[in-house]
């Protein structure tokens, strides 16, 4: 399979995992932690949390995906290492990085945005192998997995302890789940996910999420790696002791204007100093080969 083949397998796929995760009223299935005495503890409403757990449902979904569509299914060594599944195809051994995201929308239809991941580390370093189970730039496709969904106005006691035979007695802390895959380029954003953090953030169009119609998705892959991979934020900019060169998708682009600019007023003296590099190289080649 090659990306374009697996982006649509994929896209096909989560259209049944309401099934997996939800009740036919739509509320969540999980309703909390069960100790060996049959005890339940309640579950709380942290993304982080939720976004686990949701990721340990999902897993065995994936695997017979994998199954049935000759591919060999991955996981990370480690928490925090990227990315959270990873498919290689048998037949031509190409690599499909999916990451698995969630994020909750409100009263008025509005989500947070999703981070989308890093823009350092193995992101720029693309054959580098730390905190990433193969380097970044091994991978033929990197898509995002997506979960939307909403938070039940529950009142549940984190305190209380429940029975097995009390289980239907606890609601569900989340519900009306939407799955979605997209490339994750076409749903990034130009800012990071948070404040002054180091991950790219996503758009936080509803519509936008689930159709890959962000910021970049008619720029291109080539553009998105291009602005995350030299995107610095205030406190980079200040370690480096330089301004930071853009923060935007404007500021981006005259930035790259003026550096083409430049560079094309002085386009012959290049031309110039690449011959006479190269003349230089054949020179030191033809010592060593007399020593």
């Amino acid at each position: 399979m090659n990306k374009e083949q697996i982006l649509v397998a994929l896209q096909k796929e989560v259209k049944e995992y309401n099934n997996i995760v939800a009740t036919e009223k739509g509320d969540w299935i999980v309703k909390g932690f069960i100790d060996i005495h049959q005890k339940i503890y309640t579950i709380s409403v942290d993304t982080k949390v939720v976004s686990k757990v949701l990721e340990l449902l999902l897993i065995p979904a994936f695997e017979n995906f994998a199954q049935k569509n000759n591919l060999l299914l991955e996981l990370p060594p480690q928490q925090n290492f990227y990315p959270d599944i990873t498919l290689i195809s048998k037949d031509s051994g190409e690599k499909f990085a999916i990451d698995i995201k969630s994020t909750f929308k409100d009263s008025d239809n509005r989500i947070k945005s999703m981070t989308l991941g890093a823009f350092t580390g193995y992101f720029r370093n693309r054959e580098s192998t730390k905190n990433t189970l193969y380097p970044y730039g091994s991978y033929s496709g990197h898509f995002v997995l997506g979960v939307i969904y909403s938070q039940n106005k529950v009142n549940l006691n984190e305190k209380t302890v429940y029975s097995i035979n009390e289980l239907d007695k606890i609601e569900s802390v989340i519900r009306d789940f939407y799955f979605f895959v997209q490339p994750k380029y076409k749903i990034a954003s130009a800012s990071p996910g948070s404040g002054n953090t180091k991950n790219i953030g996503s758009t936080n169009n509803i519509s936008a999420l689930i159709n890959g119609q962000g910021v970049f998705s008619e720029l291109g892959e080539d553009i998105y790696n291009d602005y995350w991979m030299y995107y610095l934020t205030n406190d980079m900019a200040k370690a480096l002791d330089i301004p930071r060169p853009y923060i935007n998708l404007k500021t981006y682009l005259a930035y790259k204007k003026r550096g083409i600019d430049v560079l094309s007023k002085h386009e012959e003296e290049i031309k110039q100093l690449n011959e006479e590099e190269e003349a230089s190289g054949e020179i030191d080649k033809i010592i060593e080969d007399e020593d």
